[in-house]
């Protein structure tokens, strides 16, 4: 008769250092969102193609907006990154002020873009262009909502000393998901501020 074995460790229920089960998950979601995406640029430019003669009805889009709110997006990327890799080091002080500095330019982003949507001189309904562009860029505008939400909430724990060694990956996905946003919306700037300009 054989002796029965007893577990000496108990089954782990998540992932553990920065690459786990929720890291592949993540990788899904961007794979899914990134044909959300590459479906509504296509809607773009297929409603570009039919022949429009407005299109843009009022012309290229003006940058005077557009430039800065990317500059701050794409420029919040790297000071989010700076801020893990601190967190990461031990030095929660920078990893707290870094986060913070993201989470502001990341709202200034978004101030931003809704101040061009309230200059527009068009509304959602009024044709094919105002609607694929409200579409395309408040998509994104929900995803940058959805980041900081997230960046929020790790900045919260990190006060309340949650964060702490061993938290890498809940930074490393957060890290990887704003970085997911600031790339998707290049594609969308090129799309809708660059794209016209060449033709």
């Amino acid at each position: 008769m054989t002796e029965a074995r007893t577990l000496d460790q108990t089954l782990p229920v998540h992932g553990r250092g920065q690459v786990g089960t929720a890291w592949w998950g993540m990788l899904c979601l961007f794979a899914t969102e990134g044909i959300l995406f590459g479906y509504l640029i296509f809607s773009y430019a297929y409603l570009g193609s039919q022949g429009y003669s407005d299109w843009p009805p009022s012309g290229p889009p003006a940058l005077r907006l557009a430039i800065p709110a990317t500059i701050l997006l794409v420029g919040s990327s790297f000071v989010l990154e700076w801020a893990r890799r601190n967190a990461n080091r031990g030095n929660a002080g920078r990893g707290r002020i870094g986060l913070g500095i993201t989470i502001a330019m990341g709202a200034g982003f978004m101030a931003l873009s809704l101040k061009e949507w309230a200059d527009k001189p068009f509304a959602l309904a009024d044709s094919s262009y105002s609607s694929i562009y409200f579409l395309l860029t408040g998509t994104h505008l929900a995803h940058v909502a959805l980041g900081l939400a997230a960046l929020i909430v790790l900045f919260a724990w990190s006060i309340a000393g949650r964060v702490g060694g061993g938290h890498e990956q809940h930074r490393a996905l957060a890290t990887l998901y704003w970085h997911f946003v600031d790339v998707v919306w290049l594609f969308v700037f090129l799309t809708i501020y660059v794209s016209p300009r060449m033709v």
